[in-house]
């Protein structure tokens, strides 16, 4: 039996998810932005073609906009040099590669080129698997950049958000608070701190064990945050211990707000692995002076004592300070 081992252009295709697999095609020339396009859509490149560089320049100006860029040297409005000064100055975050298409081949022309913030070069008439292999190390490259992105984004969500539930950390809730009481103090705005502890916590993780428990605190965490608005921050405090900050939210709205999450929790049974459970929520709810005179530190011990007052007078309610 024979087996086909024939290499076709579709194999060879890179991954186009994202950015990296988009490239711009900036020519004056037609029939050059046809057979490139061609050439590229048949390697499984998207394509985005612009006629000449002020074109090139308003979509780049785009959200999302191709990382990989084949830019003409010689063309009306902005030419390729100064299309590649431009791209520099702008200092993105996200790098975009350029590979710099010209008729010149002088070593003077390559080196200012080059020194105008081009990656790469190509001679026209341009070499079709020259042009692929210069294409794929940039690629290459804009991957790696990706990869980069994704891990620094990631090690940043690790920094302000808690492990188990995803929402902020008692660090970040806690900066959060900071400013907000700067922000209440110099607008004189209105904000309402909750916060909240689950009823008998110890006994879920006594009875029924920390993988339940866990899936509590994931379960809470997220009925909190369907029932806030989207500006409002849910964080972790501790333990079982939630913190909710409600910018807005004057002495007509907090205990009402409260209520809301507190029976959003208790309202339901929540399913874990093992058993059904019923889980209820105390909540203590303050408001920071309208005048700035509180500072984080006694706006938390405010709100800890309704906390302790909404406990010690039977669970399952909403203490106002």
């Amino acid at each position: 039996m024979s087996v086909d081992t024939t290499v076709t252009e579709h194999s060879l295709a890179p991954v186009t998810d994202g950015s990296c697999g988009r490239v711009l095609i900036a020519d004056d020339d037609a029939m050059s932005r046809r057979i490139l396009q061609s050439w590229l859509e048949g390697w499984g490149y998207q394509v985005v073609v612009a006629e000449d560089g002020d074109r090139a320049w308003s979509i780049l100006q785009q959200e999302h906009a191709p990382a990989l860029l084949i830019l003409d040297w010689v063309m009306p409005g902005i030419d390729g040099i100064e299309l590649c000064r431009r791209i520099r100055e702008r200092q993105k975050v996200a790098y975009q590669y350029i590979l710099l298409a010209t008729g010149k081949d002088a070593k003077e022309d390559v080196v200012k080129g080059l020194d105008a913030g081009a990656d790469d070069y190509l001679t026209k008439p341009f070499e079709r698997n020259e042009l692929r292999a210069r294409l794929r190390v940039g690629l290459r490259i804009l991957t790696l950049q990706e990869g980069l992105i994704n891990a620094r984004d990631e090690l940043r969500f690790q920094a302000t958000h808690d492990v188990l539930t995803g929402i902020w950390n008692r660090g970040a809730v806690l900066d959060f608070l900071h400013r907000e009481c700067e922000r209440a103090a110099r607008t004189q705005s209105p904000t309402a701190i909750l916060m909240l502890d689950l009823d008998h916590f110890k006994k879920i993780n006594d009875t029924h064990g920390h993988l339940a428990g866990d899936e509590v605190l994931r379960v809470v965490a997220a009925r909190i945050s369907q029932h806030v608005r989207s500006y409002d921050v849910v964080g972790r405090y501790g333990g079982e211990e939630f913190l909710i900050v409600l910018p807005g939210c004057d002495k007509n709205e907090i205990e009402r707000s409260a209520d809301r999450i507190r029976l959003a929790i208790g309202n339901e049974p929540i399913v874990t692995a093992t058993s059904e459970l019923s889980v209820t929520a105390s909540i203590g709810a303050a408001l920071l002076p309208p005048d700035g005179a509180a500072s984080e530190n006694q706006i938390l011990l405010e709100v800890d004592q309704a906390l302790y007052l909404a406990k010690n007078n039977g669970r399952n309610r909403v203490w106002v300070a």
